[in-house]
């Protein structure tokens, strides 16, 4: 288990070089059948992207189509690995589109698949503080952060247990002192043990294995 005694959301943990692209992401053959607009209006619309997993279809349509092929089969394989863990009020595209961000000429990337599971009880964590709170989840700010993408990010620690693949920042509905209260009634309860950090547009939520308030 990666557990830093540090308060905070950082830690000091050896982490994996990501993987490079494994291929670039196809969009589907498109066809022109019976059209009686010109060839400049039929291109100009914006392919939908979608991806089939096993459990269900994720709706990739808006994402930065420069992401999208930097992923590669990765993209396909991690939206099935979340579509299997069936979560409650947490969609897949949710905790996908909060990798694909952009500071400068760095992008974000979808965490190593030696990460994945790592992410798994904060994903609960964040389910559960949704059926809690009777809310949906507006946003998943940031999920993993990429090293070279984390220290691009304000206030960003180098040891930020989002570079762990352990930690979220999570909008909903309501105010954060709410979210973070119940997050933390929900600690209490054994439900996890982890960091829990209240800022004035998001919480933190993290499980690295030792409480912590901020």
């Amino acid at each position: 288990m990666l557990i830093d005694p540090s308060r905070g959301e950082s830690a000091h943990i050896p982490l994996q070089s990501r993987r490079g692209a494994l291929g670039t992401l196809g969009a589907g053959a498109l066809a022109l059948l019976g059209t009686t607009g010109s060839a400049s209006a039929f291109f100009s619309k914006k392919p939908k992207i979608t991806i089939v997993t096993a459990a269900s279809t994720v709706d990739l349509s808006g994402l930065p189509a420069e992401w999208v092929a930097r992923q590669g089969r990765e993209l396909k394989a991690y939206s099935d690995f979340l579509a299997s863990l069936r979560l409650q009020r947490l969609t897949p595209r949710q905790v996908i589109e909060a990798h694909a961000k952009q500071r400068g000429s760095v992008w974000n990337a979808l965490p190593p698949r030696a990460y994945w599971r790592q992410m798994v009880p904060t994903l609960r964590v964040i389910d559960r503080v949704a059926i809690q709170l009777g809310q949906p989840v507006k946003e998943i700010v940031s999920a993993y952060r990429a090293p070279a993408y984390n220290s691009r990010c304000p206030g960003a620690k180098s040891g930020s247990y989002h570079q762990a693949n352990v930690a979220i920042d999570v909008q909903f509905p309501v105010a954060t002192s709410t979210v973070a209260q119940t997050a933390r009634t929900l600690r209490s309860s054994g439900l996890f043990r982890g960091g829990v950090g209240r800022y004035s547009t998001f919480t933190h939520i993290d499980t690295r294995g030792q409480n912590v308030d901020w």
